[in-house]
C-alpha cells in the first residue's frame, strides 16, 4: 500500500502524533477487511479519546490526513471516498478468460423459493460498502437512501416489493442516524411505500437507544434547526448520534443477524449446493477449452 511523498511539509509534533494514531486506526481495520471513510476515522479517534468531538476537530482531521498523504506519511489507500468512483466496461484477453469470469460471477438467486423477501437500506452512501460486506455473502439486495429517498426511487422500490407479493413477508432492514431526521426517515419509508400500494415491514435496526447505551458512540448536539428537533428533544434529549460512529463489525454483524432471521436455511443450502455443482460444470468447460486451444496450436 503506497505512501508517496509529493510535498515537503513540516509538521508540529502533535500533528505527527495524530498522524501515527490515524495510521494505527486504519491498519487495525484494514486487517479486519474494512476500508474506512474520513468520518469513520474521525469517530474512531473521538471514541478513543484522542480528539474532541466537534466540527472544527473533524475539519482538522480531514486537513491533516490530506497533508499527511501529500507528505508521504499516510497511505493513499487508507481512507476511502465512496461517493466518487470511476466506472468502466469489463475486458478480457482471451475467450478462456471470459469463461473463467463467468464461473466466478455465476450466482444463483439464494432467495428463490424463500418464504420472505428482504432488502437492507442504509441512510448514508458513505456506509454502503460496509453494508455490502454483510449483504453480498448473503445475496441480499442493499440500497443507499442518501437521506430522504427520492420519490422516483421510492415508487420503483414499491413496484419491486409488489412483485414479491407471493411471499409471506416483505422486509426492509433500515439503518440510519439517531437524530431528528434519521429517526423520521424510517416512518417516511414505511408511509410512502404504503401510499404506493406495497405491503412492506420497515424494521429499524440501527441506531437505537439500546445500541447507544451498549456501545457508547460519541454524541453530537441535536440539530435544533431541523423541523423535527422539538419532538426529538422531548423524547430523547438534546444529543444525537451518527451511524458512522458504530464499529464497522457491529454494523455487519447486526445486518447478518437480522437478515438470516428471515431466511430458511434448508432452502438456502440447497440453492448453494446447486450453484457449486454448476460452477464445477463451468470449470470443466474452461478446462476443455484450454485443451482444445492447446491441441489446435500443436497442429499448426
Amino acid at each position: 500500500m503506497p505512501k508517496i511523498q509529493y510535498k515537503e511539509i513540516r509538521f508540529q509534533q502533535k500533528s505527527l502524533d495524530l498522524i501515527e494514531l490515524v495510521n494505527q486506526v486504519v491498519d487495525e481495520y484494514s486487517a479486519q477487511g474494512y476500508e474506512l471513510t474520513l468520518r469513520q476515522v474521525y469517530y474512531q479517534l473521538v471514541a478513543r479519546g484522542y480528539i474532541p468531538n466537534n466540527e472544527r476537530s473533524y475539519k482538522n482531521v480531514g486537513s491533516l490526513i490530506n497533508d499527511g498523504r501529500l507528505a508521504g506519511l499516510i497511505d493513499w489507500h487508507s481512507v476511502t471516498d465512496r461517493t466518487r468512483n470511476l466506472r468502466s466496461e469489463s475486458h478480457w484477453d482471451t475467450p478462456a478468460d471470459v469463461i473463467a469470469s463467468a464461473r466466478y460471477s455465476y450466482n444463483l438467486d439464494k432467495w428463490k423459493g424463500q418464504p420472505n423477501y428482504v432488502e437492507v437500506w442504509v441512510e448514508k452512501d458513505a456506509l454502503v460498502d460496509i453494508v455490502g460486506q454483510a449483504c453480498s455473502p448473503l445475496d441480499t439486495p442493499y440500497f443507499s437512501c442518501r437521506g430522504y429517498t427520492s420519490q422516483s426511487e421510492m415508487w420503483s422500490a414499491a413496484q419491486r416489493f409488489i412483485r414479491q407479493e407471493e411471499r409471506e413477508k416483505r422486509i426492509i432492514i433500515h439503518l440510519g442516524d439517531h437524530d431528528p431526521s434519521g429517526i423520521d426517515m424510517t416512518r417516511d419509508i414505511q408511509e410512502r411505500l404504503e401510499l404506493f400500494g406495497a405491503d412492506v415491514y420497515v424494521k429499524r435496526v440501527a441506531l437505537t437507544m439500546n445500541q447507544i447505551q451498549t456501545y457508547n458512540p460519541p454524541p453530537n448536539p441535536a440539530k435544533i434547526t431541523d423541523s423535527r428537533a422539538s419532538k426529538y428533544i422531548d423524547q430523547f434529549g438534546d444529543e444525537s448520534w451518527e451511524l458512522d460512529a458504530l464499529e464497522p463489525k457491529v454494523i455487519t454483524d447486526l445486518i447478518k443477524k437480522q437478515v438470516t432471521m428471515y431466511r430458511d436455511d434448508a432452502i438456502y443450502k440447497a440453492v448453494c449446493d446447486k450453484e457449486s455443482r454448476e460452477k464445477d460444470e463451468l470449470r470443466m468447460l474452461e478446462r476443455n477449452y484450454d485443451r482444445a486451444v492447446a491441441y489446435l496450436e500443436s497442429e499448426e
